[in-house]
């Protein structure tokens, strides 16, 4: 094993970004742990799991063509990355990012992600270094980025739609995001079949973070049309083989095919982002795989294991906190912080801001608690004093700067996620839930006397180690 990131790293400043996975992981070699001993492809999940950063895998036993990279932007110290900025600079840059015009592609005839190209009978995505990420799923799963484009706009949409193969050219696919719903409506509107889609393996994070974006966007752009604003550089894009699309011409892997529009079949449940196994029934259509196109030279797979804690929980929101960040912003509230920490099951927000005076932090409460995504169901503002990346710390001023009767608001009957266990079905509409919301103003009332928010620390906290004494 070489390299380690246990604890929070020091981040240079404005440096550019590298256009492809193996670019940011050479660049960020700080943060990266490399696993050179034999790994089974069963352990992985469960291994990667227990990295705070970045890893990647260089020798799978069952699968020696290939390497495998996971947790890219578990905490913000890794995800300032992507954008090549410091950590106290990763949320505004994001937030005016996403403000600006999209930079568009750049179409190039061929890539790195060509070099090795399979179609006909050599397609066989079982020969792909898929992971099962639980004991409860028991199938292999595929959890990476996908492209579809609208065929009105002929914008580029994207999501990480779950995925399990189930033969050589064919699997079930999980649409959560309601903006593809939307494309494979209008696909069928024009009596169309089938959706071209190609799932993205083993590009630059940045990709990711943008691919995730669920505001409103599909009547102006798509996400892959914003990834170049949002890395500030070109990004180069080549056509597929098999089905009308373009996809990165950098990508380490590249998996071709047609979403069935036909209908639906029922299959078993997923890990959800709460980290429990729900729904345990989906209704989800067939995908079937045409073409790989893939980097040689040992490609890199990149895996999102689903639990415990991992990439799965903030990646999808991300780009929530920055647009929460600009909403909150217009309010009036200095914004210092905004995130859906992995601990926080996916349905919890924190805001950290400082305000001028009362009813500022009720109005960002509800700002949070009515955004359009369905993981706002606890929204918690805290100071600047309070440590956002400290769980304890949160609850702690939780249960000092909180009175019940006049610092919480609750909010019955609101969408529900359909991974929130707590949350009612509606029946006639599954997987939909239905659940009430809560903020919780737990930031220093400095109008109920500034005093009483001093707190104690020993002489010299701070100044002195206890590992000095250690050695």
């Amino acid at each position: 094993m070489t390299g380690a990131a246990s604890e929070k790293p020091h981040v240079p400043t404005n440096r550019g970004l590298d256009r492809d996975l193996r670019g940011y992981l050479e660049t960020n070699a700080d943060i990266l742990t490399t696993i050179e001993k034999p790994v089974s492809i069963d352990d992985i999940g469960a291994l990667s799991a227990q990295s705070e950063g970045p890893i990647l895998f260089e020798n799978i036993t069952e699968y020696p063509d290939f390497r495998l990279c996971d947790i890219l932007v578990k905490h913000r110290w890794s995800q300032c990355r992507a954008l090549g900025v410091a950590q106290d600079e990763y949320l505004p840059t994001l937030a005016r990012r996403l403000r600006e015009p999209p930079r568009g592609f750049v179409d190039v005839p061929t890539g790195p992600v060509k070099e090795v190209v399979r179609t006909g009978d050599a397609v066989d995505w079982l020969k792909l270094p898929v992971p099962i990420h639980s004991a409860e799923e028991g199938q292999r799963y595929i959890s990476a980025m996908n492209i579809v484009r609208d065929p009105e706009t002929g914008f580029y949409n994207s999501s990480h739609a779950g995925t399990t193969p189930v033969g050589p050219r064919h699997g079930w696919i999980s649409f959560a995001t309601p903006h593809t719903h939307i494309v494979m409506d209008k696909y069928r509107a024009m009596g169309l079949k089938e959706m071209p889609i190609a799932l993205v393996f083993g590009v630059h994070p940045a990709y990711e973070i943008m691919a995730n974006f669920s505001g409103m966007h599909m009547d102006l752009w798509g996400e892959i049309e914003m990834v170049g604003t949002v890395m500030d550089r070109d990004v180069e894009m080549v056509p597929c083989e098999t089905i009308d699309l373009r996809v990165p011409a950098h990508a380490e892997i590249v998996v071709e095919g047609t979403v069935d529009l036909s209908g639906t079949h029922e299959v078993g449940g997923v890990n959800a982002p709460t980290m429990y196994f729900l729904p345990r029934e989906q209704k989800i259509p067939r995908i079937d795989i045409t073409a790989i196109t893939m980097r040689s030279g040992k490609p890199i797979y990149r895996n999102h294991q689903t639990v415990p804690e991992t990439d799965h929980q903030p990646l999808p929101r991300l780009c929530h906190e920055a647009v929460l960040y600009n909403r909150i912003t217009e309010i009036g509230l200095t914004v210092h912080d905004v995130r859906f920490p992995t601990w926080g099951a996916a349905v919890s927000c924190i805001l950290q801001v400082s305000y001028p005076r009362e009813g500022f932090v009720n109005d960002a409460l509800m700002q949070a608690m009515g955004a359009p995504w369905l993981n706002t169901k606890m929204v918690v503002a805290i100071g600047p004093d309070t440590d956002i990346d400290n769980p304890g710390a949160v609850y702690r001023a939780m249960a000092t700067r909180v009175d019940p009767a006049r610092d919480i608001v609750v909010v019955p009957g609101t969408r529900g996620s359909p991974y929130d266990p707590s949350a009612a079905p509606v029946p006639g509409h599954e997987p939909f839930r239905l659940v009430g919301k809560i903020g919780i103003d737990a930031t220093p009332k400095p109008h109920r006397g500034d005093d009483d928010y001093r707190e104690a620390f020993p002489l010299n906290w701070g100044k002195v180690k206890l590992e000095d004494y250690l050695s």
